[in-house]
Formats: structure tokens, C-alpha cells, sequence
């Protein structure tokens, strides 16, 4: 009989997993490695993980023999079919109170089937959004765990071990209930698409309307990554936009059109699903999908017309609006990720900690950002606060910057450059501070058409249907919706 002498084993030897082991072995845990290719785990025991406590498996019995009760085992391998798997070989070896952890990028409502599946068979499960990249895995990644909140005592240690820290507090905690930890990971990967996306129509504009070669706009990314927008997305922007090899500038060679692995378009349907106004990461995920459509672009190109401008005025004024417009889309896009969040809290019953939340974004993630500190003290402050915008941090800095975002959204479209992501921002901005918006015309035409009813004003509740040409009947529409 095998001496158990792992604190956690954990499947899956990518560059994820292995440096995960590698971070977790710095922190005095002793990890089994175990890969379903076994010539993977050879490897990885005679190259990286030389001259470290790492122990290997070469079968999951062997694993499983390796370590110390409760049993803690993580998977860093492809969402879907393979993590079932795994889950059901490893079951008939476990026993009770034992836990496996999904560290992959799995669908919520996965990780909700699996938590109650196993917690039926005494297995506690957790589902964890892992984020940072490979060098976050290795020094430390936001690490956000939900699942069965038995298991959290029993892996705390670990993960607030290994995790970034933000001025010495882990940027982990516990998130919640079966999938609120996956749900928090796709809604934070859906605020990087926007990030992102934000931040490549700043460059476009730059670019091709103001006319900036690449160093000059490396070196407007380096101011502002020294004020409010300080962040390692614009900090890497900065160093992206400044690299040069052999023929000059990179990034002028690359081509334009855009990958995407699924986390931003599940938070665009989850905010569908939810009747949440997501519209910026929605923006921002359809950009993806035009980029992509490169040849039909090309072609167009050549065939529809509209304005070729260069811009005329002050350049460094007109920076400072963009500057502002970027901080203020920004405040937008975490403003309904947050909405989603407590939407969904609301529908799964899930007790999540929006500061806290914010805190583990704070170090360690893509989206990593000074600004997170205030998010968190928005949220200290006012728990219960239902929406961003109405904390008085956010909309001073609102006030102090849509003028400016009228003039980046006005300027872009008079140049004939596409800003998706700042062009509904703004316009999310408006309609939310808009006491009367026109779907009182809206709730009439589907009356008119579909007799769907309506409520009047001083009369909320009560649902009447008009005979609007005198010709249609009076009996209104009750059993679908359209």
C-alpha cells in the first residue's frame, strides 16, 4: 500500500496545468501530477519538475493512492465531455467528503449539474475560474472557487496560497453556490472582450484618424496607464504597440482578424437569458465575428463608399476625450457585468460578494486594474447598491467624462471609424439616465399588431388592450408573446 503523501493531485500536464503545479510546489504543497498521456507525466517529473517535492501517477488508482484524505484533486482539462470523463472514472475510487475541482473554463449550468450529481454520491465538487494566462498560473492567478461550499475549508489553504495578492489580500475567495464561481469567471472574460475591444477602437482612431505612428501611440498608452486607466491591458497595449523585430513594427503585419474561445458570447446569451442589457460585451464579441469576416470586407472596401477623413483639430486635446471616453465605457461595461451578476445571484439564489468579487479581480487576472479598488469600496460602502453608475465615485467620473465621449462617438463616426463598443456604451449611458424612454410606442404596436396589452400610466398592474382600428376585436393576447 501506497504511503499517502500528496495534499492535491491535479490531471492535466498543458502549460495551465504545469505551472499551477510548479506554484503550488513553491508554497510548501507537495502535488501529484497525472496526465492521460503518461509519457507527459516522465517528462514533466525529468524537466520541469526536477529537483522539486512533485510526485508523479501513471494511472488514476495510483493517484488517488497518493493522496492524503479528503482526497483533493483539480482538472485542468478542455471543457465539456472530457471533464465528465474524468469525473466519472475518478468516483468509483473516491470516497466520502473527497474533492475534485474544475479549474477549466466549463459552462455554468455544467458545473451546477455536476455539484448536485456529486453531492448525491458524497463527492464535493467545485467549479473555479482560473485566470491570468500561464504566467498568472505560475506566480499567482485570480483564482475565483464555487461549487460546494463543504469543500471550501478543505481547499482554502491552497488556493489562498497560491493566488495573487492586491496590497497582501489573496485575490481569492470563496464565490458562492454550484456554478456562481464559472458564472463569475465567464462574466469576467466577457468584460475583457469589452476591455479589449475598447481599448482597439482607442487604437483605431489613433491610428487611422488621427494619423499616429505606432511609437507615438505606445507612448499615449504609457501615460495613461499612469492615471485611472492603469491596467495590464493598456500596459501590454503600450508594449505590444512599441515592438519591432527584423522588418519594423509587429504589430502593423498581424493579421485583423480575431479568435475567440466561447466566454465572451455565453455572457452575451447569459445576458439574453437573464433580460440584462449586456450590450457592451455583446458589442464587443459581434466585432470579433465582423473581423473574422476579412474577404467580405476587402471586397466591400472597394465598393461601398463613406468618408476617408483625417482629423483637423488639436490632436492632443481630442486625446484627453478619447482618454475619457475610454475611462467612461469602461465604468459601463463593469457597471452591467455587475447587473448580470446580481441578476443571476438573484435567480440561482447565490450569496455573492460583489467587493470581494472585485478584490479578485484587483491582481492576477487579464482584467486587472487599479479601478477595481473602487468597485470594491463602491460595494463596501453600499452592499445593497443595485447598480455601479449610481455610486458617487462612478457617476462624478460620469459627469466629469460623457462630454467627452459625445465628442470621441461624434468625431469617429464623422471620420468614418467603427466604435461598436464606445458607441453603446454611450448610449446605454443614455437610456439609463432617461426617466422616459419610447417603448410606450413600442407596448402600442404590439398591441396594435398582436393585442399584447398594456399598462397605463397611474394604473401599473392592471393590463387593457385597445381596439386600435376599429375592425379588431377586443379580446386580448394571453398565450404567447412575440
Amino acid at each position: 500500500m501506497t504511503e499517502p503523501v500528496a495534499d492535491i493531485a491535479l490531471i492535466g500536464l498543458a502549460v495551465m496545468g504545469q505551472n499551477l503545479i510548479l506554484n503550488m510546489n513553491d508554497h510548501g504543497f507537495v502535488v501529484c501530477a497525472y496526465n492521460r498521456t503518461t509519457d507527459k507525466v516522465k517528462s514533466f517529473l525529468e524537466n520541469e519538475a526536477k529537483g522539486t517535492k512533485v510526485v508523479g501517477a501513471f494511472s488514476l488508482e495510483e493517484m488517488v493512492s497518493k493522496l492524503k484524505l479528503p482526497r483533493r484533486i483539480m482538472l485542468l482539462v478542455k471543457a465539456g465531455p472530457a471533464v465528465d470523463g474524468f469525473i466519472d472514472k475518478l468516483v468509483p475510487l473516491l470516497s466520502l467528503g473527497d474533492i475534485i475541482i474544475d479549474g477549466g473554463n466549463s459552462e455554468y449550468q455544467d458545473t451546477q449539474r455536476r455539484t448536485e450529481e456529486l453531492e448525491k454520491k458524497g463527492i464535493l465538487f467545485v467549479g473555479s475560474g482560473v485566470s491570468g494566462g500561464e504566467d498568472g498560473a505560475r506566480y499567482g492567478p485570480s483564482l475565483m472557487p464555487g461549487g460546494n461550499p463543504k469543500a471550501w475549508p478543505h481547499i482554502k489553504p491552497i488556493f489562498q496560497s497560491i493566488c495573487a495578492k492586491s496590497n497582501g489580500e489573496p485575490c481569492c475567495d470563496w464565490v458562492g453556490e454550484t456554478g456562481a464561481g464559472h458564472f463569475v469567471k465567464m462574466v469576467h472574460n466577457g468584460i475583457e472582450y469589452g476591455d479589449m475591444q475598447l481599448i482597439c477602437e482607442a487604437y483605431h482612431i489613433m491610428r487611422n484618424g488621427l494619423g499616429l505612428n505606432p511609437q507615438e501611440m505606445s507612448d499615449v498608452f504609457g501615460e495613461w496607464n499612469k492615471g485611472v486607466l492603469d491596467s495590464f491591458l493598456i500596459e501590454i497595449t503600450r508594449d505590444i504597440l512599441k515592438y519591432k523585430d527584423g522588418k519594423g513594427y509587429l504589430l502593423e503585419r498581424i493579421r485583423d482578424t480575431a479568435g475567440q474561445k466561447g466566454t465572451g458570447k455565453w455572457t452575451a446569451i447569459a445576458a439574453l437569458d437573464y433580460g440584462i442589457p449586456v450590450t457592451l460585451i455583446g458589442e464587443s464579441v459581434f466585432a470579433r465575428c465582423l473581423s473574422s469576416l476579412q474577404g467580405e470586407r476587402i471586397e466591400a472596401s472597394t465598393v461601398l463608399e463613406g468618408p476617408n477623413a483625417v482629423y483637423q483639430g488639436d490632436k492632443k486635446q481630442f486625446l484627453e476625450h478619447l482618454r475619457k471616453a475610454l475611462y467612461a465605457s469602461k465604468i459601463i461595461s463593469y457597471a452591467q457585468g455587475f447587473m448580470l451578476l446580481r441578476e443571476a445571484a438573484k435567480i440561482h439564489n447565490w450569496n455573492l460578494n460583489y467587493g470581494g468579487i472585485a478584490l479578485m479581480w484587483r491582481g492576477g487576472c487579464i482584467i486587472r486594474s487599479a479601478f477595481l479598488g473602487n468597485i470594491k469600496q463602491a460595494f463596501d460602502k453600499n452592499p445593497k447598491l443595485t447598480n455601479l453608475l449610481l455610486d458617487d465615485f462612478f457617476a462624478k467620473a460620469m459627469k466629469e467624462c460623457q462630454a467627452s465621449a459625445r465628442v470621441t462617438v461624434a468625431t469617429a463616426v464623422t471620420l468614418g471609424i467603427p466604435t461598436p463598443a464606445l458607441s453603446t456604451a454611450l448610449a446605454f449611458y443614455d437610456g439609463f439616465r432617461t426617466a422616459r424612454l419610447p417603448a410606450n410606442l413600442l407596448q402600442a404596436q404590439r398591441d396594435y399588431f398582436g393585442a399584447h396589452t398594456y399598462e397605463l400610466l397611474g394604473a401599473e398592474g392592471k393590463f387593457v388592450h385597445t381596439n386600435w382600428t376599429g375592425h379588431g376585436g377586443n379580446v386580448s393576447a394571453s398565450t404567447y408573446d412575440a
